[in-house]
């Protein structure tokens, strides 16, 4: 057993008697990794990645050590609003990640399952419900959530909203994509700057809103200017990097430090040196924690992930002049909203701009949406040319994968990539 899953260890148990005790442990291990990332950066990572680790490292500090200046939101939550009103945003995916990381996840399923919830439910849910219920994760000031994309989202806030007895927040987002569902959304985002304002006390300026919309209009714009590079440039990355990616243009949506990271990705981008390795589209979330995984990708000069669905959404051009517009135009148009042919159109397009090789579609599980769609979008890429592979597994609960299986089929794959690119080149 190594430092880490005896520190897991240590967290999982005591937070089931002292929660508060395994709060601060956690903390304290979270505040030397912090000190790691600052004094001893991972110097094969670009700027970019050493940046990212830091700010999404210090972003969990706060909401755990602050939790009266933090929000937990559901990951489709506009980032921008909740910037403009100087709290910190939590999703329960990013925290089960972080808490997965530090291998203390099962004491938290294990607490689900007696709570009487059902094990084939999302693990990220799980794990952060699990967290909650122990009382390791504190009261945070307000809950903000939506029914976009996530089934578990109506079953994990309604009832956290309940047993922590916060002010809460639902955004209803409808499935048709269109001028009036806009509308509809921006009216909602409106009434959410007010609830915000009601529970922090502080007045939020139009001026701030329109601060972080214009600062998500520029990371968007140095967002997409990288992707047309990825087809002949590939900075080294980490499946935890590709993460990271993901807090950037959700959580912290609307941000500086999300400005600032693009920025840096860009000149990343710009910099690396052109490779002759295999580049892949990556869609959905990260098994950021699988071995096999990892051995691919991780550091590799030879296999790249030159583009993931989840944050190219994330990081899409926003059209209104008008900033709650702007934020619902986002999420009324979120590829995981609605039927399945803008998420198989957006892998196409690119596919089609990074000339990606292949595609991957990570199936997590208890991703109902996903898992029921997989085999649609695997025979409508293959059908424009992109092959692809659905790799089931679990991006933060070990014990639903095999890591066996996952590295024979990844090799499989990884090899039938390379045949095919010898075969074009050819």
């Amino acid at each position: 057993m190594n430092i880490i899953d005896k520190f897991g260890n240590i967290v999982g148990n005591e937070s089931l008697k002292n929660p508060e005790t395994a709060r601060k442990i956690l903390l304290t291990g979270y505040r030397l990794q912090e000190k790691k990332l600052q004094l001893f950066p991972d110097k094969k990572l670009p700027a970019s990645g050493q940046y990212v680790a830091q700010v999404v490292m210090k972003s969990i500090i706060q909401a755990l050590a602050k939790p009266e200046n933090a929000a937990m939101v559901s990951i489709f939550v506009p980032g921008e609003l909740l910037t403009a009103a100087g709290l910190t945003p939590y999703s329960v995916e990013a925290l089960s990640c972080f808490l997965a990381g530090t291998k203390c996840e099962q004491a938290f399923l294990r607490k689900t399952v007696e709570e009487g919830f059902p094990e084939t439910m999302c693990s990220y849910h799980r794990v952060s419900l699990g967290a909650a219920l122990t009382g390791l994760l504190p009261k945070p000031k307000c809950i903000v959530y939506t029914n976009l994309a996530c089934d578990g989202n109506m079953m994990t806030f309604p009832y956290l909203k309940q047993t922590c007895d916060r002010p809460s927040f639902y955004i209803d987002v409808p499935y048709e994509k269109n001028q009036d569902s806009i509308h509809y959304v921006a009216d909602q985002l409106r009434e959410m700057k007010c609830f915000l304002e009601d529970v922090t006390g502080k007045k939020i300026s139009e001026e701030q809103v329109e601060q972080t919309i214009s600062n998500s209009r520029k990371a968007a714009a140095y967002y997409q200017k990288q992707l047309k590079l990825r087809k002949d440039h590939d900075p080294v990355t980490t499946m935890t990097n590709e993460l990271y990616a993901i807090f950037m243009c959700h959580l912290l949506a609307g941000s500086e430090e999300a400005v600032k990271y693009t920025q840096m990705l860009l000149e990343d981008v710009k910099n690396a040196p052109k490779e002759e390795g295999l580049h892949v589209l990556w869609m959905h979330i990260m098994p950021f924690l699988q071995e096999p995984v990892k051995d691919v990708f991780n550091y590799s000069n030879k296999v790249h992930i030159s583009a993931c669905d989840f944050v190219a959404d994330g990081f899409r051009e926003m059209h209104s002049a008008d900033p709650y517009e702007a934020m619902a135009e986002k999420m009324v148009n979120c590829i995981y909203n609605g039927n399945l042919d803008q998420r198989i159109e957006m892998a196409q397009k690119l596919a089609r701009e990074t000339e990606a090789d292949g595609g991957i579609l990570f199936a997590h599980w208890g991703c109902k949406g996903t898992i029921g769609a997989s085999s649609l979008i695997k025979s409508s890429l293959e059908a424009s040319g992109l092959p692809t592979m659905i790799l089931d597994g679990d991006g933060c609960n070990p014990a639903n994968t095999s890591d066996g299986q996952v590295s024979t089929r990844l090799q499989a794959f990884m090899e039938m990539l390379e045949e095919g690119k010898e075969e074009k080149a050819s």
